[in-house]
């Protein structure tokens, strides 16, 4: 794909992204990830993306970081942070048509997961509990920047009130975020390309923010939600279909 076109469907993917994640508290990755990599690949949208994470936490939370429970997200960092270098990893030694149908069943699964919008609750939380969900979350995270499902589910579970929810998981990703964005560095996927795609998009990246923060307060969650879930279900169908097929 040349670039101007590159740089156009990435700054579309990014104000969607930055959009869904100011309307519900997270998603961002789980929409841009298979995206940008279909196009892009996944070894320039897995950087990109964690460019992207810290930067929206950032603006989310200068607004609610006063709602935010982070003594809850405590534990969940700790675990992430173990497992994301893991997860960068697999990144940089596995080939990427195994990686790309992983991301897909990883996206199908959570779509599939919060449209049935089970009532399981946590009554009596084991210790261990939160610290495995977040090395999950961090191999997770640091392989395709999709830390975000194992925590969502968490905070489901955990029965988080909504704007709780939102807020905290600002308090999680933005920290593990910037842990995977150093780790990507780290192992040499800060590239030109990933940087100026980054830099050209940040303008759809504010109006996503502010523009997501906006329609949370004026459209019915619930329906957003499943609009968003049934989404995902199609785009981690597909991506599963291709790299079977690859």
């Amino acid at each position: 794909m040349n670039s101007p076109t590159l740089v156009l469907l990435v700054t579309a993917v990014i104000f969607i992204a930055a959009f869904v994640r100011s309307s519900l508290g997270f998603g961002d990755a789980v929409i841009a990830m298979p995206l940008i990599a279909a196009s892009a690949g996944l070894k320039t949208a897995a950087p990109l993306v964690a460019f992207m994470g810290p930067a929206i936490s950032i603006l989310i939370l200068a607004r609610h970081w006063q709602k935010a429970d982070l003594r809850s997200a405590v534990k969940l960092i700790a675990a992430s942070i173990a497992g994301i270098p893991l997860g960068i990893y697999l990144l940089t030694r596995l080939p990427e048509a195994p990686l790309r149908t992983a991301l897909g069943v990883i996206i199908l699964l959570y779509g599939l997961f919060s449209l049935l919008k089970p009532t399981l609750r946590i009554e009596n939380e084991k210790a261990g509990f939160p610290y495995l969900v977040g090395f999950i979350a961090g191999v997770l995270g640091g392989a395709y920047n999709t830390n975000g499902p194992p925590a969502v589910i968490y905070g489901m579970l955990k029965g988080w009130p909504p704007e709780r929810f939102r807020a905290t998981l600002q308090g999680y990703f933005l920290p593990t975020g910037l842990f995977i964005l150093l780790g990507h560095g780290a192992a040499g996927l800060w590239t030109g390309q990933v940087v100026r795609l980054f830099v050209f998009s940040l303008p759809a990246l504010f109006l996503g923010v502010w523009l997501g923060g906006r329609m949370s307060r004026r459209v019915p969650e619930k329906l957003f939600r499943r609009i968003v879930y049934a989404s995902l279900v199609l785009m981690g169908g597909f991506l599963v279909l291709r790299g079977i097929g690859a």
